[in-house]
């Protein structure tokens, strides 16, 4: 079994900054505050702050590892070691890649879908970060309403998220950068693109059965579902009356006021609150914050994001930073439903953080501790071999 002790450091306990020790145990905390055992290995944490590992339920940016630039595609598993490597060294110890199963071929597309899901089961024991799948569903991809009710049914999906992005495909069609951008993912020609569309949008009038249909089947599976971009209060509500209960970027403060009345789960982008606002021009994550209108940040398309938003939050005074920091741990592993994680606590998973806070807005981390295993180290002299033989090194000195 292995065991660690940290001690030194300041730790985030609750809602409280407090320096203490964490004793682990295998793959857990075992006690919080305790003395050192002399038998086990131990993390030098003065001087640094102590936190639980963050919970990312939405995060994409592997695409760019598998597609780097468009039409040049790299073999999956190592998109997702490269990944693993980011994810880690940002602080990410569960994270959810985001995958979206759409109607059109090519980096979107069912192939694709299903080789990462494959990749995702058979790379989970080598990877560092506890790695699980988000399918994100084109509701207008009416084909693969069947296989993916058997996904569901087998228990393969981790988080299931309703996305509709017909009505900007459609108006980005007269936009020739976003046009461009679209038809190199797939692969395919501008006329044949146009086709495909036109075909698509054609069969409109089922998405809402569909919709329904998938909703029943993941309730049914009791995989936790999510709403994309929700544009209304309407909306919002449809989707939670199927058992919707997490809106994933509401476009405007209504929607995200109608979520929180009613109890739901509201995830923005962290990119959002570290770079000062969306990049698409809608709501803006801080001030939702700030109104208490958002309850999880998600690294969205950029690992580094979590972490830094949650300084720059603090740094703001929009939140202390032991608030924020539940944005992106706690929070998102209530969401998905986690009651293993986000809190240091004596019997949690043993995901945790030792970062260097010394530069404003610059935080770094300097070891990350995964399901109680050191996957992640700066500063291999923080790392003492054990008390015991400290010890006898300083009395044969």
């Amino acid at each position: 079994m292995t065991e660690l002790f940290i001690e030194g450091g300041r730790a985030l306990l609750g809602h409280e900054i407090v320096e203490t020790s964490l004793q682990i145990a295998g793959r857990e905390i075992a006690a919080v505050g305790a003395d050192s055992i002399h038998s086990i290995g131990v993390v030098n944490a003065d001087g640094l702050l102590v936190l639980p590992g963050i919970v990312d339920l939405h995060g994409d940016a592997f695409e760019r590892q598998m597609m780097p630039r468009a039409g040049v595609d790299f073999p999956i598993d190592v998109a997702l070691v490269d990944s693993d490597r980011q994810a880690i060294s940002n602080g990410i110890t569960t994270v959810y890649h985001a995958t979206t199963w759409s109607w059109e071929p090519g980096l979107r597309s069912a192939d694709n879908a299903r080789r990462l899901l494959e990749a995702i089961e058979q790379m989970r024991p080598q990877l560092a970060a506890d790695t699980r799948f988000h399918l994100r569903h084109e509701t207008y991809n009416l084909d693969a309403e069947s296989e993916i009710i058997d996904w569901l049914s087998e228990g393969r999906v981790d988080l299931f998220a309703f996305n509709d992005h017909m009505d900007s495909t459609v108006a980005s069609l007269a936009k020739p950068q976003k046009r461009s951008r679209m038809v190199e993912r797939t692969g395919l020609s501008n006329e044949a693109f146009d086709r495909l569309v036109e075909r698509v949008v054609c069969r409109g009038h089922d998405v809402p059965a569909s919709v329904a249909q998938l909703a029943q089947a993941a309730r049914a599976a009791n995989v936790r579902m999510l709403s994309h971009d929700d544009e209304s209060p309407a909306m919002r509500q449809a989707f939670r009356a199927q058992g919707v209960a997490i809106a994933e970027f509401p476009v405007n403060e209504e929607t995200a006021r109608d979520a929180a009345e009613a109890g739901d789960f509201i995830v923005f982008g962290a990119p959002n609150v570290v770079r000062g606002g969306s990049h698409t021009g809608w709501t803006r994550a801080s001030d939702m914050i700030a109104k208490g209108l958002c309850s999880v940040l998600a690294s969205d398309y950029y690992y580094p994001a979590p972490l830094l938003a949650a300084f720059r939050l603090a740094a703001d005074a929009v939140l202390p930073l032991a608030a924020a920091w539940q944005l992106i741990s706690a929070a998102p592993a209530c969401a998905a439903g986690l009651a293993d994680r986000g809190t240091l606590a004596a019997g949690q998973r043993a995901d945790i953080l030792l970062v260097d806070d010394t530069v404003p807005l610059r935080p770094r981390v300097v070891a990350v501790i995964a399901a109680g295993r050191l996957v992640h180290l700066t500063e291999a002299n923080r790392l003492v071999r054990s008390s015991a033989a400290s010890r006898r090194a300083v009395a044969a000195a």
